[in-house]
């Protein structure tokens, strides 16, 4: 299984922490992240991380493109709702890309571990 981690600013501390809560599962999966996310998870864990480009600069593009080509089985994108994004339609377009492909993707911590659980569910 492969699964996408990305978080925005705001939201780094939530995706650190969903990793942490769920080490044991994440261990056992291929991990790919944008930037500075893919950062914060690997210094806090110690978990091997396939770095994007952070966000903002072709990051979630990247993992789209990981998405068309077949080689994701999840997403978890903590998204800041309250706080306008530069690079929102590059947002959008991995949301899209998400649901063109029916992969499963989760946007908030209850969400994230669905999506998780049914992941490990499928290992």
């Amino acid at each position: 299984m492969r699964i996408a981690l990305i978080a925005h600013d705001e939201k780094k501390p939530d995706i650190i922490d969903f990793v942490e809560d769920r080490l044991t599962d994440l261990e056992a999966m291929e991990i790919m992240a944008t930037g500075t996310t893919g950062k914060r998870i690997q210094e806090a864990t110690g978990l091997d991380v396939d770095r994007k480009q952070s966000g903002p600069i072709g990051g979630d593009m990247q993992i789209g493109a990981e998405i068309a080509d077949g080689h994701c089985d999840g997403v978890v994108f903590l998204r800041d709702p309250l706080t306008a994004q530069p690079h929102e339609p590059d947002i959008t377009a991995l949301l899209r890309i998400c649901d063109v492909h029916d992969v499963p993707l989760a946007t908030n911590l209850a969400s994230a571990d669905a999506v998780l659980d049914e992941l490990v569910r499928q290992m």
